[in-house]
């Protein structure tokens, strides 16, 4: 059963991938780190190529872009994790890729913003909290 620790492209990744690691650790598990390019993100990639070789992207070209920044990820972290790009909405795709893995565990990331502490979670955070059919480890970054 992997660990799934899902990565976008802004924020401290770090962090994650370390909890990541340690649950994969402690279970003896695969530990694996998701991107997904989302449809707005791949709708630019799909502007340039036209604009620039007049030709459309490939949807496997999409999820090697999207390998490389967890690849990018899991280097910064330097630890041993396997990247995997994914396309289509982030929260749709990761619940739906830990699913069809029969991931032990999902690590995401969310955000503490108020002044007295209280934890408001991203969109995606929050959706994938709601809809994952394995436990959820979310990953506060301070001052973000």
């Amino acid at each position: 059963m992997p660990i799934v620790v899902a990565v976008d492209r802004s924020g401290p990744k770090t962090a994650l991938i370390e909890e990541g690691q340690k649950l994969a650790a402690a279970f003896g598990d695969e530990l694996r780190v998701v991107h997904s390019m989302d449809r707005k993100a791949f709708q630019a990639l799909e502007e340039d190529s036209v604009e620039q070789t007049g030709r459309t992207v490939d949807l496997d070209d999409v999820r090697e872009l999207a390998r490389e920044i967890a690849a990018d990820a899991i280097d910064t972290a330097d630890v041993e994790a396997t990247p995997v790009g994914l396309v289509g909405d982030p929260a749709d795709a990761v619940v739906t890729y830990a699913r069809n893995e029969s991931a032990r565990y999902v690590v995401v990331g969310g955000r503490q913003r108020s002044p007295v502490g209280k934890a408001l979670f991203g969109s995606v955070t929050q959706s994938v909290l709601l809809r994952s059919d394995c436990p959820v480890v979310a990953v506060l970054n301070e001052g973000t």
